[in-house]
């Protein structure tokens, strides 16, 4: 079983969490352990229309999935420091935050491990595991950028939420799709029905 760790923050674009969750257990052989931010359930609640009893430690009621794939899910209290993700130990296949807020982002570049999401980024850095981290903010300043050089020199995979129009999407979700793509693409899993140039 390959084990996920994925954060979603209080960054706008909720929406590229939930395809990316749903689109890792299309595989029976993954398993995602989900980290949601207290300002990442605000945004949440306030993006992803249709939802209204929406609660971020029961995926099912924001996420288009079957009972086993929920089965799939380990939800964890952003606030449990001393949850599994909390430690190397804890083996990984990889840790994606998407969205990334600027706050989490600036945290992980300082190495502030303040909550259970920042310590697991933390952590994929000093075990030298994947951690991709997905930025929706614009414009960037200074501070950003430079945040995001210092993890991407420590090892991160800065991956911007900026969707391409090259295979001419007709909706949102197409370019939702195009993003999850990236981070799958980026991390050798293979997300079926790809769009790929020339294909």
């Amino acid at each position: 079983m390959k084990r996920f760790v994925v954060g979603i923050t209080g960054a706008s674009g909720s929406i590229y969490g939930a395809r990316l969750i749903e689109a890792l257990l299309h595989d029976p052989d993954h398993e995602v352990h989900l980290i949601v931010t207290p300002a990442g359930a605000r945004v949440m609640a306030g993006e992803l229309a249709g939802r209204p009893r929406l609660d971020p430690r029961e995926p099912r009621s924001w996420l288009e999935i079957t009972e086993e794939q929920a089965r799939r899910i380990v939800a964890y209290d952003s606030h449990d420091i001393g949850a599994g993700p909390a430690s190397g130990t804890f083996r990984t296949t990889a840790t994606i935050v998407c969205p990334c807020s600027m706050k989490t982002l600036g945290a992980a570049a300082a190495g502030l491990a303040e909550n259970l999401l920042t310590r697991a980024a933390d952590v994929a850095l000093k075990e030298g595991r994947p951690l991709v981290l997905v930025p929706r903010e614009t414009p960037l300043s200074l501070i950003h950028l430079r945040n995001m050089t210092r993890l991407a020199k420590a090892g991160a995979i800065i991956l911007p939420a900026n969707p391409g129009f090259y295979h001419q999407p007709q909706t949102i979700e197409d370019l939702v799709r195009f993003i999850v793509q990236k981070i799958f693409d980026r991390l050798g899993l293979d997300l079926p029905n790809p769009i790929r140039w020339g294909e």
